[in-house]
């Protein structure tokens, strides 16, 4: 595989072997050469968690401060208070027909919310809509009679994230457009959330490792500080 200049001009610019603080770890990854788009800028952290118990799964919702950068398109699923929905922005709203286009393979979205009365109905798209993590839940406030508060939020740029199967909690949290205040900003108030959301159960060294990379770069390895020592 033929490796691009700008590849290889980027690995020399970051120190494997050093463990960065968060703003270090920014001002490296804004100096790299950028690829030909807005990239969006990612983080991964290692959990020392075990995602097959259920008391051990790290998931919950973040309010990114700037947003992810990202358009997000939402659809509301409501008997009741379609006409809040539509208000609060959401891109298509509705009940049967939504479900309707659903069963028949449609999955055009980003987010689905929906109000607490809809979700038997919603409950029998299982099959098509977990595997694409679309299927509304209460935990990620995508379940609510507050429908149109959900909308404004996740429109300003709240977020779910959620450990995979391996432990790795990854999530974008913005573009490289964004300026390094901007992303430190975004990055400290994930890493309180998820500091906040240390298992009780959880034993030994809850950060494992934390990596910082945007969708073409190399990863930033920082140090475990800029999580574990959030204010």
């Amino acid at each position: 595989m033929t490796i691009s200049k700008r590849v290889r001009e980027n690995k020399k610019k970051i120190d494997r072997r050093k463990e960065h603080s968060l703003e270090e770890g920014v001002a490296v990854l804004k100096k790299l050469a950028p690829a030909k788009f807005n990239e969006t800028v990612e983080i991964s952290i290692r959990l020392g968690v075990d995602p097959k118990k259920a008391d051990q799964v790290v998931r919950g919702t973040v309010a990114l401060p700037h947003g992810t950068g990202k358009t997000v398109r939402v659809l509301a699923i409501t008997k009741t208070k379609q006409s809040e929905a539509e208000s609060a922005g959401a891109d298509l709203v509705g009940f049967e027909d939504v479900i309707e286009k659903i069963k028949g393979g449609w999955t055009d979205t980003d987010v689905i919310v929906a109000t607490p009365e809809a979700m038997p109905e919603i409950g029998k798209l299982g099959k098509i809509l977990g595997p694409r993590g679309l299927m509304p839940n209460p935990k990620a406030g995508t379940v609510t009679p507050n429908i149109g508060q959900a909308i404004h939020e996740i429109k300003a740029g709240k977020v779910e994230f959620r450990v995979d199967k391996t432990g790795i909690l990854h999530l974008g949290i913005g573009k490289i457009a964004f300026s390094e205040q901007q992303l430190r900003d975004n990055l400290t108030e994930l890493f309180r959330n998820v500091m906040r959301l240390k298992p009780a159960s959880a034993k030994g060294q809850y950060v494992k490792s934390v990596f910082l990379s945007s969708t073409m770069s190399p990863g930033i390895k920082l140090t475990r500080a800029v999580v574990e020592g959030v204010k």
